[in-house]
């Protein structure tokens, strides 16, 4: 978990006033220096969570896409675009996912070049435990309440599509 910086100020609005003090008002630096230190408290917390199990954020979410898959399987690549991660990205996670005995990989036999990752009962535990351990944390979001997490997923999802990482469709009904 990083350490609490107990500042006394908030050192964000004060870049902000210093900002604006040199370069005029600019609202969007003081937003995205601020989602980027939510980035870094949060996977501070989960990664601490899911520590004791062997994992980090980035390899609970690959277990957790295998697990969601009808075969317990995917393809590397395919596990790439789903995570919205780089190839070398998911094989350095997988083949740690390997060593820790959470996923076996094997020659898809519907492309003779690519590889498939399936997860094993082991993952299948471990990514349960993590799960219920997240879960129980709310995923460090604990200080919002759900109708405030749907507005941070709802404020956040035009930047997504902006980035063209899905193509706009109408958001999924509750």
């Amino acid at each position: 978990m990083p350490k609490p910086l107990s500042l006394p100020f908030d050192p964000i609005a004060r870049a902000d006033e210093l900002w604006k003090q040199r370069w005029g008002s600019v609202p969007s630096m003081a937003a995205i220096t601020s989602i980027m230190r939510a980035q870094q408290i949060l996977l501070g917390q989960v990664d601490a969570v899911v520590k004791p199990y062997g994992l980090t954020f980035a390899r609970y979410e690959a277990l957790v896409l295998l697990t969601f898959s009808k075969a317990g399987e995917l393809p590397m690549s395919k596990i790439g675009e789903r995570l919205m991660v780089h190839p070398t990205s998911v094989t350095n996670t997988v083949d740690r996912l390997v060593t820790a005995g959470f996923v076996d990989k094997r020659p898809n036999p519907n492309d003779g070049r690519g590889t498939l990752a399936s997860i094993t009962g082991k993952g299948r535990e471990v990514v349960e435990s993590a799960t219920r351990d997240l879960m129980a944390m709310d995923f460090g979001l604990g200080v919002y309440d759900a109708e405030e997490c749907m507005e941070i997923f709802a404020m956040l999802r035009p930047l997504r599509v902006a980035a063209n990482d899905f193509e706009d469709a109408a958001p999924a009904a509750d």
